[in-house]
């Protein structure tokens, strides 16, 4: 799972974190009520979720270094 967010495109990661998002908020709704087979489970989306934020924030580096050096040329 760690490495498969690497091939996706920056629109696709962006979706990708906004599902882990809701699903992760719906987690937490899960907990409270006590009603989940895996209390592991949150740990795991939330570390996507960070992974996620690290490869968009890569991305929108990326972008900005490449706008820069055509700024500058």
């Amino acid at each position: 799972m760690k490495n498969s967010f690497k091939s996706l495109s920056f629109p696709e990661l962006k979706a990708r974190r906004d599902e882990l998002k809701r699903k992760y908020m719906e987690f937490r709704f899960q907990v409270i009520i006590g009603h989940i087979d895996n209390p592991l489970q949150k740990r795991i989306m939330r570390r996507q979720i960070a992974r996620l934020n690290t490869l968009i924030h890569q991305h929108e580096m990326l972008a900005q270094k490449n706008a820069d050096k055509a700024e500058a040329k």
